[in-house]
C-alpha cells in the first residue's frame, strides 16, 4: 500500500490515480497514525515552504513522517515535499525545514539567462534531467529524459552525495534527491508521463 499525506496543500489525487493506474493501492490520508504505520509514503506539495510547514506542524504529520523515514520504509517527496526535507528555506523569510537533509531552499536568481536570452522564474515547463548515479527509483529511464517542472525555488544540499539528478535552466540545481531510502523529485512524475510513470512504478516497486 501507498500512503499520500493529506496535510492540505498539493496535487494529491492526480498522485493517487498514477499509481492507480500503475495497478498499486494508493490511499490519500490525513491521520497521523495512518502516515506513520505506512509501508510507503508519498508527500507531495505546492505552494508555499512556510504554510507547507505551518500545515504539517498542525496537522501532526511532522514526527510520523521522521519516524517513516528513520524506519527506512521508502519515502518519495515531490517538488515542495521535496523542498521542506531541507534544513530552511528562504522564501517569504527564513523558516526552519524537516531537517532530513542539511542544505537550503533558494530563490532561482532575478537575472537568470541562459544562451543570452532571459529567463522565467517560475521555471515552468520541460526540461532535462542530468543523471548524477544509479538509483533503483530512476531504473529505466534514460540520461536527458525530459520531466515536468514548476518552480520558483530549488535545494541546495550541503553535501553533494545526496543529489540524485541535475537540471539547467541558467543555474544547474538539483533535481531529486537520494539518500537511503528517502528520495524526492522537484519535478513532478505524475505530469511526466511516461518518464514519470516509470519512476512512479519503481518507487512502488521497491
Amino acid at each position: 500500500m501507498i500512503t499520500i499525506v493529506d496535510y492540505g496543500m498539493g496535487n494529491l489525487r492526480s498522485v493517487q490515480k498514477a499509481f492507480e493506474h500503475l495497478g498499486f493501492s494508493a490511499s490519500v490520508s490525513a491521520d497521523p497514525r495512518v502516515i506513520e504505520r505506512a509501508e510507503r509514503l508519498v508527500l507531495p506539495g505546492v505552494g508555499a515552504f512556510r504554510d507547507c510547514m505551518a500545515q504539517l506542524r498542525q496537522g501532526g504529520f511532522i514526527d510520523p513522517i521522521r519516524q517513516h523515514v528513520a524506519s527506512g520504509r521508502p519515502f518519495l517527496g515531490i517538488c515542495l515535499g521535496m523542498q521542506v526535507l531541507l534544513s530552511r528555506s528562504s522564501e517569504f523569510g527564513c523558516h526552519e525545514g524537516l531537517g532530513l537533509i542539511a542544505g537550503e531552499v533558494v530563490r532561482f536568481p532575478a537575472d537568470l539567462r541562459q544562451g543570452g536570452a532571459a529567463l522565467k522564474v517560475p521555471h515552468m515547463g520541460w526540461n532535462r534531467l542530468r543523471l548524477q548515479r544509479d538509483c533503483p527509483l530512476l531504473k529505466g529511464v534514460a540520461d536527458g529524459s525530459y520531466v515536468y517542472f514548476v518552480h520558483s525555488y530549488y535545494v541546495a544540499p550541503h553535501d553533494p552525495a545526496a543529489v540524485l539528478t541535475t537540471t539547467d535552466y541558467g543555474v544547474e540545481f538539483c533535481s531529486a534527491l537520494w539518500r537511503d531510502n528517502l528520495m524526492a523529485t522537484q519535478f513532478h512524475p505524475e505530469k511526466s508521463q511516461a518518464v514519470g510513470l516509470r519512476i512512479l512504478q519503481n518507487f512502488g516497486e521497491l
